[in-house]
Parts: structure tokens; C-alpha cells; sequence
């Protein structure tokens, strides 16, 4: 079974190298911002709909999520994540957020062990690090936790249907070098040997599986920008 590395691992290249981190979203490689518009859509059509309550899981720093909360406050707002670091960062950029909760925790254990119950549960570029018996599980914390009605909005990297963990890391390895164009080289070496060894992503009709297997009755893809993906799975 793939262990999936402690979360601080997960973020220790964008604490050590800024550079890269800045050059990813400063230059949209990763599609930071086409993606956060949809989940800023997604929020406001919750929001349309009465208060609501919303956990984030792998939280970092939520610089990106900050901007999406800001144009539909939520009631509460539970971030969680591994990184202390990148909480002390969240706290910075969620001033303005109203209750407003930072934890500092695994997020699968977080999610298994509260009793609160949430409208909307959102992840970041954080499943894909899961092996799959933990992402089964994380479906079915979140499935357990969500509302009736509620929503597991997931942005994260996706492997075509067919393609193996092998030619996916190949495709997505190729992508980085060939277009991440402005990061310096040996950054872009770092990211890329990140990505070999920590990313597992699953295919959509994986975690479609996943989720009805959890009890969540909806997928659907409501953005798609190469294989970065924000996927909505409803209770």
C-alpha cells in the first residue's frame, strides 16, 4: 500500500522555495486562476441559498480560498492543516473572515473525529497525496459529515481514464518542463521530483466510485483545465 508522506512534507518545497511557489500562481500554471473562479461560483450559489458552514481540508496557507470566502462569507469558516507554518500564513490572509477556525491537525483525522456538521466541505491539491484505502476514507468522513443536500467541492490533479500512475506522472512530468517555463531550474528539478514521488492521483470514475460507495449521490465535473480539475460531489 502507497504511504502518503506527512503533510509538512507535502509543503516543505513551497516554504523552502518561494520562488517557485510565486512562479506557479503569479503565472498560472497550475490554472490557479480559472479554477478558484469556479469555486467562487460554487460558493455564491451556496451562499444565494442562506448561511452556511464550511470545513477546508489541507488548508496551507488559504490564500486562494480567502478571496472565494470574501465574495460569500460563510457563518464559519474551519481550516484545517499539518503545516504550522502555513497556518500562521492562513491566519494573515483569513483576517476579515468572520469565525474563523484554524487547526492544526491531520486532515483525515480531523474530519473522522468531529461531531459538527457542515454544508460545504472543500480540499485543495491535497487528495491526490492520499493512498487509495485513506481517500475511501476521507469520502466517507466527509459523506458522514455533510448535510443533506451539502457538497464535497475537490480541486485536484486527475488521471485520464486508463492511463497509469506511470504515464500520468510521464504527462504531467513533461508539462512542468516544457511550460512552467519561468521557474529556475533546479526549483523546477525539486518540483518535479515532488511530484514523482508523493502524487497519486485517481481517475474521475475512481472517485466517482468512491464517493457513491460513501453515500454521496452526485459527481460532476464542473471544471476541467488539463489535469487539474474541480470536481463536486453531493450528499
Amino acid at each position: 500500500m502507497t504511504q502518503s508522506p506527512p503533510q509538512d512534507d507535502n509543503t516543505a518545497l513551497f516554504r523552502k522555495a518561494w520562488t517557485l511557489y510565486d512562479a506557479i500562481t503569479e503565472k498560472n500554471y497550475m490554472f490557479h486562476l480559472e479554477i478558484y473562479a469556479h469555486v467562487t461560483a460554487l460558493l455564491k450559489e451556496r451562499r444565494a441559498q442562506g448561511p452556511y458552514h464550511l470545513l477546508d481540508l489541507g488548508c496551507g496557507n488559504a490564500r486562494f480560498l480567502s478571496s472565494c470566502l470574501q465574495a460569500a462569507l460563510p457563518e464559519t469558516y474551519d481550516g484545517v492543516d499539518l503545516s504550522a507554518s502555513a497556518l500562521d500564513e492562513a491566519r494573515i490572509h483569513l483576517k476579515g473572515i468572520p469565525n474563523a477556525a484554524l487547526h492544526h491537525k491531520d486532515m483525515l483525522q480531523a474530519v473522522e473525529d468531529t461531531d459538527s456538521a457542515f454544508d460545504v466541505i472543500f480540499t485543495g491539491f491535497a487528495v491526490h497525496h492520499l493512498d487509495p484505502a485513506a481517500k475511501q476514507r476521507l469520502f466517507h468522513a466527509c459523506a458522514e459529515r455533510l448535510v443533506s443536500g451539502g457538497q464535497f467541492i475537490m480541486v485536484d490533479v486527475v488521471r485520464e481514464e486508463g492511463q497509469s500512475r506511470e504515464q500520468y506522472l510521464d504527462d504531467y512530468l513533461n508539462f512542468m518542463r516544457t511550460h512552467w517555463t519561468e521557474v529556475q531550474p533546479e526549483h523546477l528539478d525539486d518540483a518535479c521530483a515532488h511530484v514523482a514521488a508523493y502524487d497519486f492521483p485517481e481517475t474521475v470514475a475512481d472517485l466517482t466510485l468512491m464517493a457513491k460507495q460513501a453515500g454521496l449521490s452526485r459527481t460532476e465535473v464542473v471544471g476541467r483545465y488539463q489535469q487539474h480539475y474541480v470536481l463536486r460531489f453531493t450528499a
